[in-house]
């Protein structure tokens, strides 16, 4: 394998140059577990873990290596090396860290497209749909629709969902697929191209490692087995893995999500919710808020059927979020200067007792 089956590119290898990382080698992050990562480069794979003034010097999430990271490495023993550098990213999916307010949690990095999978039965669901669409669109990474067990529903039930789909969005390519019986599987696999990276989203249960496995051609990722009571299989991805397709696209599996919670992300929800946002410059106010202000076109629109309810208020729910989302930052990063002040006085006043 070599490092452009990986996704490597000149721009990429002109960085290593410019930055003089050339005594090092270079390889892509295909997994992560807590504090260590395994790299894959052209000659093989290694765990590693990253050199103490990366780790120490980090002062965020984005400071950190993730899955899809280009990283430049050196090798200390036999398939074990450090993380001496991260390369430039072009792309970051992101979502708000379940449970921490304010936080980031970076799913996968060096993205080009999203295949954002929703099976046909229970999980699925439009207002989902639009949240992944607004992470991939903040990132820049192309959003792929893929609709899954199919053989669940009849003929006129799919027809349904998708006309629902269409109505709501507009320009995302949907692939209607089943693992079981193999449709849509080739539609799929033609828009995988060799080099480009795919980011699997998604729900537990909605089949990501099936169709991986179905993309791949043997049992490469354990799947759970189908609950009846619950009509979808049961979680089994837990972390993250990329993988090189043998027609030379590459796949990152990614666990299930139960919450796709929005970051900071005004461009994403200005690419997903466009129809809304073109409304908004004829507001009478620049700051409406779309909810009770006399002289919002937003709202006589929907009054007069122009734009979907369910949209509207999907995209006012995300609005309050990333507003919620950036004052929580704000406030942290307030916080951290007042500390910052106190040390420096705490220190300015030593150093006057000891004189």
């Amino acid at each position: 394998m070599t490092l452009a089956d990986l996704g490597y590119t000149s721009s990429l290898a002109q960085y290593g140059k410019d930055k003089n990382l050339d005594a090092f080698n270079v390889g892509r992050i295909v997994s992560e577990h807590k504090d260590r990562y395994v790299v894959k480069t052209g000659t093989g794979e290694f765990d590693c873990e990253l050199i103490g003034n990366l780790r120490f010097t980090a002062e965020n999430r984005y400071d950190l290596p993730a899955v899809g990271d280009w990283v430049a490495i050196s090798e200390y023993d036999k398939d074990k090396a450090l993380i001496r550098s991260i390369y430039p990213r072009h792309s970051i999916l992101e979502r708000q860290a379940v449970g921490k307010s304010g936080q980031i949690q970076i799913i996968a990095t060096n993205i080009d497209y999203g295949l954002i999978v929703q099976s046909v039965n229970r999980d699925f669901n439009i207002n989902r749909l639009e949240r992944y669409l607004a992470i991939c669109n903040a990132s820049m990474v192309k959003p792929i629709i893929v609709l899954s067990k199919i053989d669940l529903i009849d003929e006129q039930g799919l027809k349904t969902l998708l006309n629902q789909i269409n109505e709501r969005i507009k320009g995302v390519p949907i692939i209607a697929i089943s693992n079981q019986s193999d449709i849509g599987l080739d539609k799929l696999d033609a828009i995988i191209h060799k080099g480009k990276t795919y980011c699997l989203l998604g729900s537990s249960g909605v089949g990501k490692s099936t169709l991986l496995n179905k993309l791949v051609g043997k049992e490469l990722m354990e799947t759970g087995a189908i609950s009846q009571s619950i009509d979808r299989g049961k979680h089994v991805t837990s972390h993250r893995e990329l993988i090189v397709l043998e027609n030379g696209g590459i796949i990152i599996d990614n666990p299930g999500m139960r919450e796709v919670g929005i970051t900071d992300s005004k461009a994403g929800l200005e690419i997903t919710f466009d129809d809304i946002v073109k409304l908004s410059y004829d507001c009478k106010f620049k700051d409406c808020t779309h909810t009770t202000e006399i002289g919002c076109a937003v709202m006589e629109a929907l009054e007069n059927d122009e734009i979907d309810r369910g949209s509207y208020e999907n995209y006012l729910k995300m609005e309050r979020e990333k507003v919620h989302f950036e004052s929580t930052i704000a406030e942290r990063r307030k916080k951290d200067k007042d500390f910052g002040k106190m040390v420096k006085h705490f220190k300015n006043r030593n150093r006057r007792g000891d004189q």
